[in-house]
This record gives C-alpha cells, sequence and structure tokens, in this order.
C-alpha cells in the first residue's frame, strides 16, 4: 500500500466563510462524533427517536436491526444527508469536533467534507476512472499533485493495481466489486475524517463483499468508519462496536444497545439484542 493520506487536520473549521466556527474546538480525543437526543423525522413521522449515540474514533462501529428501523437514517444523520429529501428535519444535535453540525451557520456540504459517504449500490460518476477519483478533490480547491492523490486514493481503496494501465477508461467498465472501491477512492481523495457505508457490500458477490470488508479495516487505522449492515455476520467480523436498534409501536427506530461487538454478540445487556441475534425475531 502506498502511504496513507491523514484526514483533515483537527484546527480546520468546516464553515470556510463563516467566522464564528472556524475556531472549531478540536476533536477531544474521546468521540470522533456524537449524536445528542437526536430524532430525525420525515414530515410528520419520526422515523428515529431521542438517540444518544457516541462514536469512537478510527474504530468500525456497526448499526445493526430488523428492516425499517432507522438505520440507514440514522447514517445519514451524521452529515445531513438526510436534508436532500425536502419533508426531513432533525430535533437535538450531532457534535462534531465539539460543534453541533445542525447549527443554523453550518454548511451542510463542509459537513459532508469531512464526514463522507459510500452508498449500498456503486455509483461512480459518469467519467474516467482517474476523473471519479480527481474531481472532488479539485473541487474542493486541491492544489497539490493530483496524479499523486489519485493514485494514493487508489492505493488506499486497493484498486490501483487492478486499474493503473486504464486510468483513462469509464468507471462504468469496472465490476460492481471495483465500482465500489473506486467509489471509497472517490470518497478518501477528499480527506474526510468519517467514513459513512450504508450496507456497501449488499449488492457484491461473496469475494468482493471480502475484499470490502478487508479494506474496511485497512482504512479503520486513519479513518472513523460507521456502516450500516443487514448481515450480522458481517457486523461480527468486520466492527469494533455495534449499535442494535429496533422500532417502537409508532415505527420509530430508537438505539437498544450499544458495546463493543464481541459482547453485543456474546454477552448482550438487553435480552431484545439477544433475540435478535440469536434470531428468534427480526
Amino acid at each position: 500500500g502506498g502511504a496513507a493520506a491523514q484526514p483533515l487536520q483537527q484546527e480546520e473549521g468546516f464553515v470556510r466563510d463563516n467566522g464564528s466556527l472556524n475556531n472549531a474546538v478540536p476533536a477531544n480525543g474521546r468521540h470522533a462524533i456524537e449524536a445528542r437526543n437526536l430524532s430525525v423525522y420525515y414530515g410528520d413521522f419520526r422515523a428515529v427517536k431521542d438517540v444518544n449515540l457516541r462514536i469512537e474514533p478510527r474504530k468500525i462501529t456497526a448499526i445493526i436491526g430488523p428492516s425499517g428501523c432507522g438505520k440507514s437514517t440514522m447514517l445519514r444523520a451524521f452529515n445531513r444527508m438526510n436534508e436532500l429529501v425536502p419533508t426531513a428535519w432533525a430535533e437535538g444535535e450531532v457534535l462534531f469536533r465539539g460543534q453541533n453540525i445542525y447549527a443554523p451557520d453550518v454548511d451542510a456540504v463542509q459537513v459532508r467534507r469531512h464526514v463522507g459517504m459510500v452508498f449500498q449500490k456503486p455509483n461512480p460518476f459518469p467519467k474516467s476512472i482517474y476523473e471519479n477519483v480527481a474531481w472532488g478533490a479539485r473541487i474542493n480547491g486541491y492544489r497539490d499533485n493530483i496524479d499523486d492523490l489519485v493514485e494514493r486514493s487508489l492505493r488506499q481503496a486497493a484498486l490501483w493495481d487492478e486499474v493503473k494501465d486504464k486510468l483513462d477508461q469509464s468507471g462504468h467498465s469496472l465490476s460492481g466489486g471495483q465500482q465500489q472501491r473506486l467509489c471509497i477512492a472517490r470518497t478518501i481523495a477528499v480527506r474526510p475524517q468519517i467514513i459513512l457505508m450504508d450496507e456497501p457490500a449488499s449488492a457484491l458477490d461473496p469475494i468482493a463483499t471480502l475484499k470490502i470488508e478487508d479494506l474496511m479495516r485497512d482504512l479503520a487505522e486513519n479513518y472513523t468508519i460507521i456502516v450500516v449492515t443487514h448481515n450480522m455476520q458481517q457486523a461480527a467480523r468486520v466492527s469494533d462496536q455495534t449499535a442494535f436498534f429496533m422500532m417502537d409501536e409508532d415505527r420509530a427506530g430508537y438505539l437498544v444497545e450499544y458495546g463493543p461487538t464481541n459482547d453485543i454478540f456474546t454477552n448482550p445487556q438487553d435480552q431484545r439484542t439477544e433475540d435478535y441475534i440469536t434470531g428468534r425475531f427480526g
């Protein structure tokens, strides 16, 4: 692997045009990002309610739970992606480096530079492999050698050796697993601190899935990763921490239990967690 690209320095504020937030509090080293009393709504429907969750830095946190329990909504709350749905709104706070990303003067685009996202289905841009990686960095004003950045990002995404001789070919010419790693390289190139992954391997075959899991473990040396997965074996294999969500009678998702993955899977504190993990419901 090439030299690991370092995530953005702690001092850099994420509201570039707004002095009020440029003096971002450096991360205290304990939490990469934290939800406090967070509820997310779509219109009148509450999809996630009263979640308190502290994500540890440079670890992989898995969010598991039955279908419809708000896992993806919770994930997207960490970088304000829910706002792309016109009726969505949030109550409570998400603290990133001591700042509430939902504060009125915070620019959601800046938040998404620091908290990147990899989606369920690979979605490369209709551009060359090279441009897929370079484009986001370029529009964010990257000034160093772009060739180096592209190579480094593709190496970090464990894709360089497979594509280095065809960087000018379309990203869509790659296999599904390669496309997903290209999307990860594209995310890394913008140098986020946190990478959100929404069931990143669910559209892939078992071999491509294992490559993505290996890649996640490598990336966790430099990045905080939060992954939604419906695959409990995957959560058990790849994550350090696991958050188990269920939904209440109003179909609002809530956090049941959160802790080290090994504890959640072998010695859960809540009967509902044990019932879900052992397949008694869900």
